[in-house]
C-alpha cells in the first residue's frame, strides 16, 4: 500500500468513525427521548381511561360496592396485570379511606396529606367521590406482548436501521471526499518526482480554489521559476564562457605568436594584452561581487551619508569622460536632504555604473542629470539622460545578467554585462529598489529608492 493510498484509507476511516459515533449518539438520544415521551403519553392515556372508567362505575352504582372485584376482572387496565403483581394504584373514597390497596396501603387505612395531594380525584357531576393514587405504571410498558412494547421495539429497529443507513451514506461520501482531497496530493507527489528527475517546469492541474488549490498553484509557480532559473543559469554559464573566451583568445593568440617568434613585442601589443587581462580581471571581480551579493555575504559599510556630496563625487568622477563627448553632467538636489544610511562606496559604484551607461548611449551635446529628492518615507535618486532610449520590449530584462540591449555591440572598455545586475543586487542589499523607464529617442531614467533614516 502506497503512502497516498494509506492517507486515503486513514481519511476514509476517520470519516467512518465520526459518522458512526454521530449516528450512535443521535440514535441513542432519539431512542431515549422517544421512549420517555411515549411512556408519558401512554401512561397519561391509560390513567385518564382508568379514571373515566371509575367515574362511570360510581355514577352507575352510586357507591364503591364490589369495585375491587370489578377492577380485578373487568377493567381493561387490570386485564393487563400479570398474576401476583401488586396493584399499580390505590383507590380511596372521598374521605381518603383506602378501598383498593396494596402492601403499603392496606384496605381501611387513610391516605396521608402528601398522598392526597398526589392523588387524582374521581368526580361525578362535579363532586369528588374518590381518589386514585398511582403507585407504579411502568409495568404496563414492560410487558413484552403489549402494543406499546411492540411499538417501541419497532421504533428502535427503525432508529438503528436509519443510523446504519446514515453511516453507510457517510462512508460513501467520506471515501469520495478522501479521494478528492488526496488526488491533488498524489498529483503534487508526481510533480515533485518529475522535478527531481529533471523535468523542470512540470505543471499539475489546479482543481479547486481552496488551500490545496493554492498549494497546486504555488507548486506550478515554483516549477516555472525553477525552469526559468535553470535556463538563466545555463544562459549565464554560456555568456560567462563567451565573455571569457574573447579576451583569452586574444591573449592566447598574441602569446603564441610571441612565443613562436612570429611577432616582436611592441608597446601596442603589450597594451592590448594588458587591456584584455584587465577585462578578465574586471569580469572575475564582477562575478565575485554578484555571487557574494546573491549569497548575502557581501560586506557593507552602512552609515549616515551626505547625499549631495555623494552625487557631486559621482559627477566629478565622470565629467572628464563626459567633456570628451560634449555631454553636460548636472547635479540637482533638494535644498535640504537628510542624512541617509547607506554604503557610500557601494552606492557610488551603482551610480557610477548608471552614469557610465548613460554616457555610452547619450549623443554629443546631450545631458545627464543626477537628481535627489525625498518624500515622507524614502530617498529617490534618479540618473536621467537624453540618450537614445531603450526599446519597450527590452525594459523587463535590463537588470538580467549578461543582457545587452544592443546585441551587435562588442564588449569593450572592460564592460562585463553584469553592471546593472550588480547595481540591482547592491541596492536591494541596502533595503532599496531600482527601476527604469525609457522612451526611444528621448532618453532613459533609472530611479533608486532607499528608506529614509536620519539617525
Amino acid at each position: 500500500m502506497t503512502p497516498m493510498r494509506s492517507l486515503t484509507l486513514k481519511l476514509t476511516l476517520a470519516f467512518l468513525l465520526v459518522a458512526l459515533l454521530g449516528a450512535m449518539l443521535v440514535a441513542g438520544f432519539v431512542s431515549a427521548r422517544l421512549q420517555a415521551e411515549f411512556n408519558r403519553f401512554v401512561l397519561n392515556r391509560i390513567q385518564n381511561d382508568f379514571i373515566t372508567t371509575l367515574a362511570d362505575y360510581y355514577e352507575s352504582n352510586q357507591s364503591w360496592n364490589n369495585i375491587a372485584n370489578v377492577v380485578a376482572h373487568n377493567l381493561r387496565i387490570k386485564r393487563r396485570l400479570p398474576g401476583g403483581a401488586p396493584n399499580p394504584f390505590v383507590l380511596a373514597d372521598a374521605r381518603g379511606e383506602v378501598i383498593i390497596g396494596d402492601p403499603r396501603h392496606p384496605v381501611g387505612s387513610q391516605l396521608n396529606r402528601v398522598e392526597r395531594g398526589r392523588s387524582v380525584p374521581v368526580s361525578v357531576n362535579d363532586k369528588v367521590v374518590g381518589r386514585v393514587l398511582f403507585t407504579d405504571g411502568a409495568w404496563m410498558l414492560r410487558l413484552p406482548q403489549s402494543l406499546e412494547a411492540q411499538f417501541l421495539a419497532q421504533m428502535r429497529r427503525a432508529t438503528i436501521l436509519g443510523a446504519l443507513g446514515a453511516t453507510l451514506i457517510a462512508l460513501v461520501f467520506g471515501a469520495f471526499l478522501a479521494y478528492t482531497i488526496t488526488r491533488p496530493v498524489r498529483e503534487l507527489k508526481t510533480g515533485t518526482e518529475m522535478i527531481a528527475r529533471g523535468r523542470l517546469g512540470y505543471q499539475v492541474d489546479v482543481r479547486s480554489k481552496d488551500e490545496i488549490g493554492n498549494l497546486a498553484e504555488s507548486f506550478n509557480q515554483m516549477s516555472i521559476e525553477l525552469a526559468h532559473a535553470s535556463k538563466m543559469r545555463r544562459q549565464m554559464t554560456a555568456d560567462i564562457a563567451h565573455d571569457l573566451r574573447t579576451p583569452l583568445s586574444v591573449i592566447l593568440g598574441y602569446a603564441e605568436a610571441l612565443h613562436d617568434g612570429k611577432l616582436q613585442g611592441t608597446p601596442d601589443i603589450y597594451g592590448i594584452l594588458h587591456s584584455e587581462a584587465l577585462h578578465l580581471q574586471h569580469l572575475i571581480d564582477d562575478l565575485r561581487t554578484l555571487s557574494l551579493a546573491d549569497a548575502g555575504e557581501l560586506s557593507l559599510d552602512i552609515r549616515p551619508t551626505d547625499v549631495s556630496a555623494l552625487l557631486q563625487r559621482v559627477a566629478a568622477a565622470y565629467r572628464p569622460a563626459a567633456a570628451e563627448k560634449s555631454i553636460n553632467i548636472q547635479v540637482e538636489t533638494a535644498p535640504v536632504l537628510p542624512a541617509v544610511r547607506m554604503d557610500a562606496e557601494r552606492m557610488m559604484q551603482v551610480l557610477g555604473n548608471l552614469v557610465s551607461n548613460a554616457l555610452r548611449h547619450t549623443p554629443a551635446g546631450g545631458m545627464i542629470r543626477l537628481i535627489a529628492t525625498t518624500d515622507a518615507q524614502s530617498l529617490r535618486l534618479r540618473v536621467q539622460d537624453t540618450g537614445t532610449g531603450i526599446p519597450p520590449e527590452a525594459l523587463p530584462f535590463v537588470f538580467a545578467r549578461f543582457y545587452r540591449v544592443d546585441l551587435s555591440r562588442r564588449v569593450d572598455e572592460g564592460e562585463s554585462g553584469l553592471g546593472l545586475a550588480i547595481a540591482k543586487s547592491l541596492v536591494e542589499l541596502q533595503q532599496g529598489s531600482i527601476s527604469v523607464s525609457s522612451e526611444l529617442g528621448k532618453g532613459t531614467v533609472f530611479e533608486i529608492q532607499l528608506p529614509l533614516d536620519s539617525a
